[in-house]
């Protein structure tokens, strides 16, 4: 999945200090000239629906980074442009399609790629926050924080591999951390280098990085990010005579084993990595609240999960990888010596205490963490529009389009004269039927503007499609996920499942519409839902 998009910038603006990943930097001395020749000035409008406001920057491939706005849907975005378009624009152009086709709540959205001949422009969602590269800058982050930073860049990359692509440029300058706390993974780009497999191994040095404040990868540097220019600057890791870096646990206190091990294990090419699917699951399992200490009793990594083997009970205590085939024939050596002491001891004793040896002795197998789920986009087997309010029930068509993977086509309701649709109904809604019964962990909606409110509940049943099912359905869904009031982006994420229940019948219940944009009154379009569980 290429791009030419560069390292992070910071600039100020009226809503205070923004960082937009991958959409430039300062440009050191090996950046190509920017050409200005024609350069837009704020307030021109670009495709007749780009606004710009505020030039940023430009970035370290020579592109002009803007804040803009997206008049129709109101919504501030990223524009990036490059100088001429055509051919030497189509890099850049293609990434941005690439990209524009995986959803999911940890990716930056792409809405737009054009081409005017003289120029080419992306745009992208903007994010008000700072990247990962940043925020380190201040001190290395305390273990909880690393492990949720480590799960949503694991998360991101699941679902960019699940499409069999690759991101290819993961590294604390494209991870973005929101004001809200959001984290998303920026700026894809690959070239004939790049694999899911080196995706894997950058997460073991973003959980480095994130840990220590220093980055592992001294023979592949940030893009961009050369040893002492300005910003750009960062630390190589800490090394031996021999170039060998030291594990996060050499460099600072406080580093659980597992966790220490994980991030070792990821950097080390002598070690099989796991897939990012089985990855992401691990990291969440470990990503709890700070405050349950989880990094004292979480136990193994279970990487096994990906072959359906056990993993050896020695790697509770924290060893490395490397070393666990040797201890786990020691640990069958010892196991067979007790069994065999057992035996010959019971030829004088009791026959009724033969039986209380062997379990004792074959005891850790039985203690042996489960191998973890692998976390992926759920299908949805049936979906409808729900109108409990309405006799006319002409709003129910194109509900299809929610689940079709086009972000372009969806369902759209009337236009209303208020928000709260007046004195005519309470809401409306989408039902999703999974097929059965599953874990999961988001439910995410991409909306046609912003001021919706939404709230995701769970139900036990399902009901006919006809008003008085519909009346039953909201009465009956009693299960609450989550509630977004007048939210202020395009996309809303649901993510207070339990997981320890499973979840068959979802309704996504809207009572109150966004403005349409174009026109007076307020109109709701749901392009895409996906859910993401096990």
């Amino acid at each position: 999945m290429p791009s030419s998009a560069g390292p992070s910038i910071d600039t100020i603006t009226e809503g205070g200090r923004v960082t937009q990943v991958g959409e430039g930097q300062e440009a050191d001395e090996s950046a190509p000239p920017v050409m200005t020749f024609g350069a837009p000035t704020a307030g021109e409008i670009l495709a007749e629906r780009y606004e710009l406001v505020e030039h940023i920057n430009n970035d370290s491939a020579g592109r002009l980074v803007w804040r803009g706005v997206d008049v129709i849907l109101r919504r501030p975005v990223a524009v990036v442009l490059r100088y001429p378009g055509g051919d030497s624009a189509t890099e850049m152009l293609q990434a941005a399609v690439a990209a524009s086709r995986v959803i999911h709540p940890n990716l930056v959205g792409v809405y737009d790629a054009i081409d005017e001949a003289d120029r080419a422009y992306v745009v992208r969602e903007w994010v008000d926050g700072q990247s990962l590269r940043d925020l380190a800058a201040e001190g290395p982050l305390d273990p909880a924080r690393a492990t949720a930073i480590g799960n949503a860049v694991a998360s991101a990359l699941a679902a960019v591999h699940a499409t069999g692509m690759v991101h290819g440029n993961v590294h604390p300058g494209t991870v973005m951390i929101s004001d809200e706390g959001r984290v998303v993974l920026a700026d894809a780009r690959t070239d004939g280098d790049d694999s899911q497999e080196s995706d894997i191994r950058a997460v073991g040095g973003v959980l480095y990085f994130a840990l220590t404040g220093h980055w592992p990868h001294s023979e592949a540097p940030l893009r961009g990010a050369t040893a002492g220019h300005g910003r750009a600057a960062i630390s190589d890791a800490v090394r031996d005579a021999a170039g060998t870096i030291a594990a996060p646990r050499q460099v600072r206190a406080g580093v659980p084993a597992y966790l220490d091990d994980l991030t070792m294990d990821l950097l080390d090419a002598e070690i099989a990595p796991p897939s990012s699917d089985v990855l992401a699951a691990e990291l969440a399992r470990l990503d709890v609240p700070e405050d349950e200490h989880y990094l004292d009793t979480s136990g193994p990594l279970r990487f096994a999960a990906d072959t359906g083997e056990e993993p050896s009970p020695l790697a509770a205590a924290g060893g490395r990888k490397v070393a666990i085939g040797i201890a786990g024939l020691l640990a069958v050596a010892l196991v067979g010596l007790l069994i065999g002491i057992s035996a010959l001891g019971d030829k004088d004793e009791d026959p009724q205490n033969t039986a209380g040896a062997t379990p004792s002795a074959s005891a850790p197998a039985g203690d042996a963490t489960p191998a973890a789920a692998t976390v992926r986009n759920l299908k949805v087997q049936g979906i409808r529009i729900v109108d409990p309010d309405s006799t006319k029930r002409d709003e129910l068509g194109g509900a299809d389009k929610i689940i079709d993977g086009d972000n372009d086509k969806g369902w759209e309701t009337d236009r209303y004269p208020n928000a709260t649709y007046g004195n005519l109904k309470t809401g409306m809604g989408v039902w999703l039927d999974l097929g059965s019964p599953h874990t999961v962990k988001s439910v995410q909606a991409v909306l046609s503007g912003r001021g919706a409110t939404a709230q995701l509940l769970a139900g036990t049943a399902g009901y006919p499609s006809s008003s008085d099912g519909d009346k039953q359905m909201v009465a009956n869904y009693k299960t609450e996920i989550g509630v977004l009031k007048e939210h202020d982006g395009t996309t809303m994420t649901f993510n207070g499942f339990n997981a320890d229940e499973k979840y068959r019948y979802l309704l996504l219940w809207f009572t109150e519409l966004p403005p349409s944009g174009d026109e007076d009154g307020f109109r709701l379009g749901v392009q895409e839902i996906t859910v993401q569980g096990s």
